[in-house]
């Protein structure tokens, strides 16, 4: 159980990053619900995306990170496959966020243009004690995360790709 809910965290979680591949990104203080980071080229900044990300996610703040999802967001994780804003809402970050701290992404690939954005590397969690699992561990993997401009011009999450290493337990 432990593992699925590192799972869920850590695909969330992973959009996070400094974009320089050697330094987690850090939870900042941004909190708006419509994601914007454009340069002057009208290209994303994924850098940034990721950062409010990571904030809402380390905030605990489900209803930001929901409406940083496009509707049509597609979340992978092994064989888990979920669709569309209310199921990826529903059965991951819903039942995750309150599960995993600390949300750290390491970039090792971005690239963006005017309409589309991705980002991938690896990610840490601390993965939290829940009523049915008192470990508390440490989750690492690897994560890809796509953006697209959505019509009003802000940017969504279009999917999030997460893949777990098995929870060390911390001690």
């Amino acid at each position: 159980m432990k593992f699925y809910l590192l799972s869920c965290g850590a695909a969330a979680l992973l959009t996070a990053c400094s974009g320089n591949g050697q330094s987690p990104a850090a939870g900042s203080t941004a909190a708006a619900t419509t994601t914007t980071a454009t340069t002057t080229s009208g290209a994303a900044n994924v850098s940034d995306l990721d950062q409010q990300f990571v904030s809402a996610w380390n905030n605990k703040d489900a209803t930001k990170v929901t409406a940083m999802l496009a509707d049509d967001v597609q979340f992978l994780q092994g064989a888990t496959h979920f669709v569309g804003k209310a199921e990826v809402t529903n059965k991951w970050i819903t039942p995750t966020i309150g599960t995993i701290a600390n949300l750290k992404t390491y970039s090792v690939s971005s690239g963006s243009d005017a309409n589309l954005a991705y980002e991938a590397g690896t990610f840490s969690v601390d993965v939290l004690p829940t009523p049915t699992e008192k470990t508390v561990g440490t989750g690492t993997g690897n994560y890809v995360f796509a953006w697209k401009k959505a019509n009003d011009g802000s940017w969504k999450i279009s999917m999030a790709h997460l893949e777990d290493l098995p929870v060390q337990e911390k001690k």
